[in-house]
């Protein structure tokens, strides 16, 4: 062989043992992503036969609070299908999600440095159950007043006939609204752990922080009042409580990456 083609040689055997690292995360990254897909499906396909009574659980704050004499509607050929439909392919995911976080878990957890891992499972189990508690709250709080909110508002010679397609858009939308904004203590101790801000700096612009959490309560909840309010609220609240855990968090050292997997 001759002097070029051995450093060819060379520099081609460099150039793949330098892509293999990023190959195999590539690799990982497929085969988490495809479990979770795969745990997903699974659930839909246990869901979707009790499509139909799904769905009568989760708009049964509605129906109750329908007035005398109306009733949901389909305004839609393909709606009275599709909607319960949707409804368990969304319900699927959100009961993966502690799968989801866990494979995202397992990719990112090499990378952590020790300090990092210590803290991040307690958080990681903290973020799945305050995303369900905001759902919880959602249901049993927030829809009860809405919906008995809403039909005594309606102008004069109007009828209250909701339609079916649009009740779940709207209730799916603010589940996961409520259900985000519940992780405002995980994100407020996070910036407090990585360096990004102080518990003190937090404090000074806490005034700011409330008026941004009734803009965010009125963009992610119908036009109402008492939705916005139910929103903006607890996130008010639940930043507080994430400020006070977040005084027992030291920022995070600079540590070597632990060689656990």
């Amino acid at each position: 062989m001759t002097e070029p083609q051995s450093n060819a040689a060379k520099d081609e055997s460099q150039n793949s043992a330098a892509e293999m690292p990023l190959l195999g995360h590539l690799v990982e990254l497929r085969s988490r992503l495809l479990k979770a897909v795969i745990t997903i499906v699974v659930l839909f396909l246990g869901l979707v036969y009790f499509a139909n009574d799904l769905y009568l659980i989760v708009a049964k704050p509605l129906i109750a609070h329908l007035p005398e004499g109306s009733e949901m509607v389909s305004t839609s050929v393909i709606a009275p299908f599709f909607t319960p439909f949707k409804l368990s392919l969304v319900l699927a995911f959100f009961l993966a999600i502690p799968v989801v976080l866990h494979q995202l878990w397992a990719f990112i957890s090499p990378a952590l440095y020790q300090n990092e891992k210590r803290l991040a499972i307690p958080l990681l189990f903290s973020s799945v159950v305050l995303f369900y508690s905001g759902m919880v709250f959602c249901y049993f709080i927030v829809f009860p007043l809405m919906f008995q909110f809403f039909p005594s508002v309606i102008p004069e010679g109007i009828r209250y006939i909701p339609d079916m397609t649009d009740s779940l858009n709207i209730m799916l939308k603010l589940f996961f609204a409520f259900g985000v904004a519940f992780e405002v203590p995980i994100v407020t101790m996070l910036l407090v752990w990585s360096g990004t801000t102080t518990v003190a700096n937090l404090k000074e612009k806490r005034p700011y922080i409330i008026v941004g959490a009734f803009v965010i309560g009125m963009l992610l909840t119908p036009p109402d009042m008492i939705s916005q309010t139910l929103l903006a609220v607890p996130m008010w609240m639940l930043f507080e409580l994430g400020l006070f855990l977040a005084t027992w968090i030291k920022p995070s050292p600079a540590e070597k990456p632990s060689d656990e997997t």
